[in-house]
């Protein structure tokens, strides 16, 4: 059976567009990557399980962002999540609440960033009174946060909570004072990224995905969003470039956040970047690096194939009740119990004092906190104090001297010779024979 000329035509340009489409979708359709391999359910079940049970942990206040990592989770415990939002939601009352008063330090920008950020994932209505004033403070401390980069040349924080607040607004579909974007902005195109005279690949991360969400909102300037783009590529050549061998991020702990961007920029399939760095976690993940509660809540995301700016689109039907944590869970001694022992050399140095070394016998497996305790209660000559953060322990302060944010010094820790540690004092285990160096430096 023949058809006419012209219904053939018809039909022949018909099959001609259709296929001229697939092919156009399978060019500029971004290809996700940072898919995980088959067979890491369980490593990733295990993970998960990990995060839940820190919400266990009463010794200090709770954290959004462990929250946030499990809401972005394809898992869940419900009930334990709950019982956490409620920890979540006290605990921003009283620091709401107590900063009002005159002798309160205010909560920073990354606080708000987070809190806000956890109500958004736990699909609360963020349109009531008191939300949107906690929505207007944020917006507040990020015209702060720049007045101050104008008057100092650097934020009241960093450019990680910069960009994080940042984030925080754009997913509650908040418009931004276009200077506020425009300062991040500047400062990426500087190279102004930096802790020391190194990248900081989460910072870049952060900003990426600010710059993303930005982009993506289209509540700006053509000639604000060219910028934007711009910014964009800048990030993601960045990141690309501090990849190693390994296919590691910067270092393992930045990684996740690397992989948050790239898995939201979308990647094209001749770009490597994302698979490596997926094995890399992965392996990281079999050796037990991932321990600390604000590492591994911005490592779920990824095990998801999510990043934090699915938090705009959570939704809170029809989630999975499926963790059970084992009720047995122990706590770990403040100095891990053993017969093996290893030796430990600290050394202390600052410009207004004289250098201070101090060799420690400790238990095999001990943190470096749990190395300082020992120190300071065998040695006459050196003491230290921390102060919590989310990311555990924070060393402030050693043999009197603490560290200022503003003139911009704090306590480094670095292995012998001068390899910056990775990890907080109360994550990271020294080996025998290690020295360790607590520097007072710049950032």
């Amino acid at each position: 059976r023949f058809l006419p000329t012209a219904a053939l035509a018809r039909e022949t340009m018909a099959y001609l567009w259709l296929g001229l489409a697939v092919l156009l979708q399978s060019l500029f359709t971004p290809v996700n990557l940072c898919e995980i391999p088959e067979g890491n359910t369980r490593l990733i079940r295990s993970l998960n399980l990990k995060l839940l049970r820190s919400t266990i942990d009463n010794s200090g206040e709770p954290n959004p962002s462990i929250y946030i990592g499990l809401r972005l989770s394809e898992d869940h415990s419900l009930e334990r999540e709950a019982d956490y939002l409620k920890k979540l939601k006290s605990s921003l009352e009283t620091i709401t609440a107590s900063s009002n008063t005159n002798n309160q330090e205010q909560p920073s920008t990354g606080i708000l960033a987070l809190y806000l950020m956890a109500l958004k994932s736990s699909c609360e209505d963020m349109e009531k009174p008191e939300r949107m004033r906690l929505i207007t403070r944020l917006k507040h401390q990020l015209h702060k946060e720049k007045k101050h980069i104008v008057e100092k040349d650097h934020p009241l924080t960093n450019y990680f909570q910069y960009s994080l607040g940042l984030v925080a607004l754009c997913i509650h579909d908040k418009k931004v004072d276009e200077h506020v974007i425009q300062k991040l902005i500047n400062v990426e195109k500087k190279d102004g990224f930096v802790h020391g005279d190194t990248l900081s690949v989460d910072t870049e991360a952060m900003a990426g995905l600010a710059f993303l969400c930005l982009k993506l909102s289209g509540l700006y300037s053509p000639a604000l969003t060219a910028d934007i783009n711009l910014a964009i590529d800048n990030v993601k050549q960045k990141i690309i470039k501090s990849k190693n061998a390994e296919g590691v991020f910067g270092n393992i702990y930045s990684t996740p956040l690397a992989v948050q961007f790239l898995s939201a920029l979308g990647t094209s399939k001749d770009n490597e970047e994302c698979p490596k760095a997926i094995s890399a976690l992965l392996e990281a993940m079999k050796q037990g690096k991932f321990s600390n509660p604000m590492m591994m809540s911005q490592l779920m995301p990824v095990l998801h194939q999510k990043s934090y700016l699915d938090v705009a689109n959570i939704k809170c039907t029809g989630n999975k009740d499926n963790l059970v944590l084992n009720p047995s869970t122990g706590v770990l001694p403040d100095v891990v119990e053993g017969e093996e022992r290893i030796n430990v050399i600290i050394t202390v140095e600052s410009p207004s004092n004289q250098p201070v070394r101090v060799g420690v016998e400790a238990p095999v497996r001990s943190s470096l906190l749990d190395i300082l305790k020992l120190a300071e209660k065998q040695n006459e000559n050196f003491m230290f104090k921390t102060k919590d953060s989310l990311y555990g322990p924070f060393l402030v302060t050693v043999n009197g001297v603490t560290g200022s944010s503003e003139e911009r010094t704090y306590w480094q820790l670095l292995k012998d010779p001068n390899d910056p540690l990775i990890e907080g004092i109360a994550d990271y285990r020294p080996e025998d024979g290690e020295v360790i160096t607590l520097r007072l430096s710049n950032w």
